[in-house]
C-alpha cells in the first residue's frame, strides 16, 4: 500500500512546502503542466503526492482519503469539528503565517480590547435593536473565542469576499480575519482589538487518524518520519 500525502496545489505554500521536504531529504515534484494535479515523490518509498487546494486538504483528511496533509492550521481548526480528534499535528513548518484577528473601526477610539468590544455590543442591540454584526470567513475559531471571553451580543454574518470592505459597506460593525501584516486592515481604517489573537496560524503537516492505517502504511509513514527527523506514531 502507499501512504496519500496532500500538499497545496500551487502558489508560494506549494513551493514552501516542496522547499520544506527537500531540505529533509525528500523531493516533491508535478509531473504535469500547472493545470494537471498529478505530483510524484522521491526519496523515499512507499508516499504518493496528492495536489489539492489548501482549502481541500482539511475536509480529505477528515474523510480519511488521504493519510498526510500540509495545510493551515486554521483551515483544520475552522473545517473539522473536534478537529484534533480527527487529525493530529506533526510539524509546525515554520512559513504560511498569519493571524486571524478581531479588528473594529479606528475611529472607535473607546474600544480597545474584547471587553470593550463586549461593552459597546451591549450599548448597540439597546440603541439599534439588533446585534452587532461581524464579518468573518472563520465562523467557529470566532465564536469559540468570544465565548472564551464572556462576549455575547454579537451576530456573525458570512464573508466570502474582501472582508475588510465589510464595514465600509456597511454589511457589518466588525470584522475578523487573517492578516499577515495589518496593512490591508488599516487602508480599510479598521484597527485590531489588543490581546491574543483568534489564532496564530502556519502551514502544519498533519495525519488523519481515521484514515485506515494498515500495517504497510505504518511501515511507509515510520520510513517518513524518520526521514523527516520526526517522531512517528500511529
Amino acid at each position: 500500500m502507499t501512504i496519500r500525502l496532500g500538499v497545496p496545489s500551487k502558489g508560494r505554500l506549494m513551493e514552501k512546502t516542496f522547499d520544506w521536504f527537500t531540505e529533509r531529504g525528500v523531493t516533491l515534484r508535478r509531473t504535469g503542466s500547472e493545470r494537471e494535479y498529478a505530483g510524484a515523490v522521491e526519496g523515499i518509498e512507499g508516499v504518493a503526492l496528492r495536489l489539492l487546494s489548501a482549502g481541500e486538504i482539511p475536509r480529505e483528511l477528515g474523510a480519511g482519503r488521504i493519510h498526510l496533509g500540509v495545510t493551515g492550521s486554521d483551515l483544520v481548526r475552522e473545517g473539522l469539528a473536534d478537529w484534533d480528534a480527527q487529525v493530529e499535528e506533526l510539524a509546525a513548518m515554520g512559513f504560511g503565517h498569519a493571524d486571524l484577528v478581531i479588528a473594529v473601526p479606528a475611529c472607535w477610539v473607546d474600544v480597545e480590547t474584547l471587553d470593550d468590544l463586549d461593552a459597546v455590543a451591549a450599548q448597540f442591540r439597546a440603541a439599534h435593536g439588533h446585534r452587532l454584526r461581524i464579518a468573518t470567513k472563520y465562523h467557529r475559531l470566532v465564536r469559540e473565542h468570544l465565548r472564551a471571553h464572556g462576549v455575547a451580543d454579537y451576530q456573525l454574518v458570512d464573508s466570502q469576499g474582501a472582508t475588510e470592505g465589510t464595514v465600509a459597506n456597511l454589511t457589518a460593525e466588525a470584522i475578523a480575519d487573517i492578516t499577515s501584516t495589518g496593512a490591508t486592515l488599516a487602508a480599510n481604517h479598521l484597527k485590531v482589538l489588543q490581546g491574543e489573537p483568534v489564532h496564530r496560524s502556519q502551514a502544519t503537516l498533519f495525519r488523519a487518524r481515521n484514515a485506515g492505517w494498515g500495517a504497510s502504511d505504518q511501515t511507509a509513514f515510520a520510513g517518513l518520519m524518520a526521514r523527516l527527523g520526526l517522531a512517528a506514531g500511529v
